[in-house]
């Protein structure tokens, strides 16, 4: 099969991303991604559409106006006037609003400025684990179905660059949630094309310097 057209390779990203593939062909994409830097930055990309779906979205309040006018429109032989307000209300209405848009606006900015990447890792099944956000120096860990964990294990993170070894980036904390502080060689490891894994372990990590149990989540870094 031709694995080299672009319409084929998107097809194959997004079956894997949505789950749609057969135990077989998983596992023969699986491979094709561990040498294919640009196959490992499509499926980030499906990764990064799919997890936007579950954001949550926040309520708007609606308008008096709007308000005012289904009223209307069910009691037809009402006149619905909106009383007129003073002038210093509107004003006083008008600064709340500026101030809550400007604590939006550079709150947002702030949260975007200071993640690079994130991830969700996927299990062998194709459901989601664990989500992490690259900071500037350090992780943040999110659970979303970690499976339970023996109390004489932990889970550890490897960042599996494009052409070198995997390189231990720390124990994921207990329960999964939680931060996992970067030294400057393991920031500088992080990228779009790095591919983020977690083995099972010993407690307290694995004792060789590679993972030694078998790996139970994995997904690409995506840029932000």
């Amino acid at each position: 099969m031709n694995y080299q057209t672009a319409e084929r390779r998107r097809a194959l990203a997004g079956d894997y991303a949505i789950g749609l593939m057969p135990p077989t062909a998983r596992k023969r994409f699986e491979q094709l991604l561990l040498d294919d830097p640009h196959l490992r930055a499509e499926l980030a990309q499906w990764d990064t559409h799919l997890a936007s779906l579950a954001d949550p979205l926040s309520a708007q309040p609606v308008p008096e106006h709007v308000w005012q006018a289904i009223v209307s429109r069910i009691e037809p032989q009402k006149l619905h006037v909106p009383a007129r307000r003073p002038f210093w209300t509107w004003l006083r209405t008008g600064a709340v609003i500026c101030s809550l848009l400007i604590a939006v606006t550079v709150g947002l900015l702030y949260t975007r400025d200071n993640v690079q990447y994130k991830a969700t890792l996927l299990s062998g099944t194709e459901q989601p684990g664990l989500r992490i956000e690259a900071h500037t120096d350090y992780l943040q860990v999110q659970p979303l179905q970690l499976a339970a964990l023996d109390a004489g294990r932990s889970l550890e993170l490897w960042a599996i660059p494009v052409d070198g070894k995997p390189v231990s980036l720390g124990l994921i904390p207990t329960g999964g949630d939680g931060m996992i502080g970067l030294s400057k060689g393991q920031q500088q490891l992080l990228g779009p094309h790095v591919v983020l894994a977690v083995s099972l372990e010993p407690k307290g990590g694995s004792t060789t310097g590679q993972p030694s149990g078998p790996v139970l989540y994995q997904g690409p870094l995506a840029a932000l």
